[in-house]
């Protein structure tokens, strides 16, 4: 018979797993002694967190359920952040973390850490591996679980005497899944969906608001359709970005505080908000009470949890979002909205941007439109936290590509390992990630992952020398009393990319951008680029 650590791995190949991201360590080393000989690659990350950051990256582009490992205490402790930020932002990722043998647990001994316990408010589910015979089970459940319903990630944690015992059967990975009290509601309410149908055949004015689980769902077709059928705008959460490209007639921006001033006088006018695959936190409705009040509201989401968190529907409808405008596009709904979108397009046309950049270094909404317009129809542009994620949202030229970013957490560091999980399963589409020059010291040990691999991947530096997003807050609510923010002029980025052999590009005025953008796209291999921005230019 196998061992239990050889069976996870036949778990992992019968679910079609071709790569893993890593750090190995004494309670993980059966796992990786069972891996030795199997096709499954491996990919030893710099850091545990970036291992969860790049299965997401793998996740979010493959939209199925990615996979990375780790050894105890520390090492699964210091994956915990990219499991919270993969449940905030419904991505289905599987952690598998070892753990000391089982007759040691609760004794504090050396590298223990209770990870089902820390991990509870942040993942979707939890297993520590009490019997050998049920890992197959256990893994069945855990990739259906992470996939099915709101996604997100699930954690295995197997103590290494569970790895090392073997299995009393022969192995079998199960062909379905039972499990009690699990069974997500995908078609949604006819009842409820006759409602909606009324609802928006009655209005006048109907706006739709997309978020990241339009995408998570594979909806964007479905929504296009709808939208253009009926002739009915759209505006996104940050997450929801790509769901109509830019240039489309009837998008209108990002809204929230850090959105398009144009959508959110949208959302205001509407007489109708129809929410899909969103849960419309703070930053997207500072005040939604108010927004209650004036506008009626259906709420569409795969998650009944989501629905009326933050903001009371008028309609609620669970289910997933293919099912259920698969349906509404059947509709005989057709709403009297002509007049609806000439009114926006006045709106949108007459908004105007009073926000002042420097001249004197490189603008960043005029970097993020060039380079989005300047990369593939098909790029994929990872942007990070801070400034540089609010620049890019605002000014990011949707075609046929994704933009890829973490906005439920809100997780610095986050873009190039992600970004090289989507270029190393995506390895024909160009892949850019866009960060700011604090994030970029959180993460640039992974350049060494990067090398090691041959792995293409554009990185581009927003350098001002400040943690921007923070400094802009106390400017703005402390009076500009900087605490903790400077970052000087450390590293020298130039002497990074030649430590990592890579090649270097330099902007520091917008005039450079059209050619450095250009040799910067063009280059073949892993690369760094910097753009000098005044550390004055806030971001909105």
């Amino acid at each position: 018979m196998i061992t239990g650590a050889e069976a996870m791995v036949k778990c992992l190949e019968a679910e079609g797993i071709t790569r893993i991201f890593g750090y190995p360590g004494v309670a993980i080393a059966p796992f990786y002694e069972g891996l030795y000989n199997s096709n499954i690659e491996h990919i030893l990350v710099r850091q545990e967190q970036a291992a969860g950051h790049a299965a997401s990256g793998v996740a979010r582009v493959s939209r199925k359920p990615a996979v990375c490992v780790t050894t105890s205490g520390p090492g699964a402790t210091n994956l915990i952040t990219a499991l919270a930020t993969a449940y905030a932002d419904s991505i289905p990722v599987v952690a598998i973390t070892g753990q000391v043998s089982s007759d040691l647990l609760g004794k504090d001994v050396f590298q223990e850490a209770d990870m089902t316990g820390a991990t509870e408010s942040f993942t979707k589910y939890r297993y520590l591996v009490k019997d050998v015979n049920d890992i197959p089970r256990i893994f069945k459940e855990a990739f259906y679980i992470a996939n099915t319903g709101r996604k997100g990630p699930v954690l295995i944690d197997v103590p290494i005497d569970i790895q090392q015992a073997k299995l009393k059967k022969e192995f079998k990975y199960p062909d379905k899944v039972e499990i009690r009290g699990y069974r997500p509601s995908t078609k949604g309410n006819k009842q409820q969906l006759s409602k909606v149908i009324q609802a928006i055949r009655r209005a006048r004015k109907p706006i739709i608001c997309t978020g990241g689980g339009v995408i998570l769902g594979n909806g964007e077709d479905h929504i296009r359709r709808f939208c253009e059928k009926f002739n009915i705008p759209c505006v996104s959460t940050m997450m929801g970005i790509g769901v109509l490209p830019k240039a489309h007639p009837l998008y209108f921006g990002m809204l929230g505080n850090n959105g398009k001033p144009y959508a959110n006088r949208a959302i205001a006018l509407s007489d109708l908000m129809i929410i899909v695959g969103a849960r419309i936190a703070d930053r997207t409705v500072p005040t939604p009470d108010k927004l209650e009040s004036q506008v009626k509201i259906i709420h569409i989401d795969i998650d009944t949890a989501e629905i009326g968190k933050n903001l009371g529907p008028t309609i609620p409808l669970v289910g997933d979002v293919k099912n259920i405008f698969d349906e509404l596009i059947k509709a005989d709904i057709q709403p009297k909205a002509d007049s609806w979108i000439e009114e926006l397009n006045e709106i949108k046309h007459s908004t105007i941007d009073s926000r002042v950049f420097s001249d004197k270094l490189v603008n960043p909404n005029t970097l993020v439109q060039l380079l989005s317009e300047k990369m593939d129809d098909d790029a994929i542009y990872v942007a990070d936290v801070g400034q540089n994620q609010l620049w890019s949202a605002d000014n990011y030229v949707m075609k046929k590509g994704r933009f890829l970013t973490t906005g439920g957490m809100g997780t610095m560091g986050y873009s190039i390992p992600c970004g090289m999980g989507v270029k190393m399963y995506a390895p024909d589409k160009q892949v850019v990630c866009v960060i700011g020059d604090g994030a970029f010291q959180m993460s640039m040990n992974e350049l060494a992952t990067i090398k090691d691999h041959d792995v293409p991947l554009k990185i581009l530096i927003i350098k001002n020398r400040y943690l921007g997003l923070v400094r802009e807050y106390q400017d703005k609510t402390y009076d500009g009393h900087y605490s903790g923010v400077e970052l000087f002029d450390y590293p020298h980025c130039d002497k990074i990319a030649e430590a990592y052999d890579m090649p270097y590009f330099h902007a520091s005025h917008t005039d450079e951008l059209n050619e450095t953008l250009d040799q910067f796209l063009a280059c073949k291999e892993a690369c760094l680029m910097v753009c000098d921005v005044d550390w004055t230019d806030n971001s909105k």
